[in-house]
């Protein structure tokens, strides 16, 4: 199955939130909400490798254009969450690590501090989760997190996702993390 030939949105929406691909420019937003957040998006760097190097425009702007970029070309979909009324950037999510021919994505995601605690990143997961079984067919869709993140956790709960197991996986770092494992099964 090649999933060039699937087509599919690069955005939708949730009650309060649009959902889109990245797109050039879209940088500075990023950099803005990650600054923001920086301290909490640390403490999970097995969860959240990239959040250990010193953020800057020019490193999130690059990510949205790799990341519009292997959105075309259905190698990753990332996702940026945006308030629908005040068009501020709440946070990022996406669907990776891809099985095109099982159909089964993982969905990962973090939240600006600002707009953390208010149900934006349930609300988000709910609505890509939907996205990857209802226009994707996806027959799985799993969410990794940290045992001890119980923030993050919640979120998977909340959005439908029932507890499959806990595993000991290695971190970037080369240590062992107590991993749950989450999944939304057709």
């Amino acid at each position: 199955m090649n999933p060039l030939d699937l087509q599919f949105p690069d955005h939708f929406e949730s009650h309060r939130l649009l959902i889109r691909c990245p797109r050039p420019g879209d940088g500075r937003a990023v950099h803005e909400a990650v600054c923001e957040t920086l301290t909490e998006l640390r403490a999970w760097p097995a969860s959240l490798p990239w959040a250990v190097f010193e953020p800057s425009v020019e490193a999130s702007e690059n990510y949205c254009q790799q990341g519009h970029e292997a959105f075309a070309a259905r190698r990753d979909l990332p996702l940026l969450l945006f308030h629908k009324d005040s068009g501020a950037l709440v946070g990022a999510s996406g669907l990776h690590r891809m099985d095109w021919a099982q159909r089964r994505f993982e969905v990962g995601y973090w939240c600006r501090r600002s707009m953390q605690g208010q149900g934006y990143i349930t609300e988000a997961v709910q609505a890509i989760a939907a996205f990857a079984e209802n226009t994707l067919a996806a027959q799985r869709v799993e969410c990794f997190t940290d045992v001890r993140n119980v923030a993050s956790r919640r979120v998977a709960e909340s959005a439908g996702f029932v507890l499959e197991s806990i595993q000991t996986r290695l971190s970037p770092q080369g240590g062992e993390i107590q991993a749950c494992v989450y999944v939304r099964v057709r």
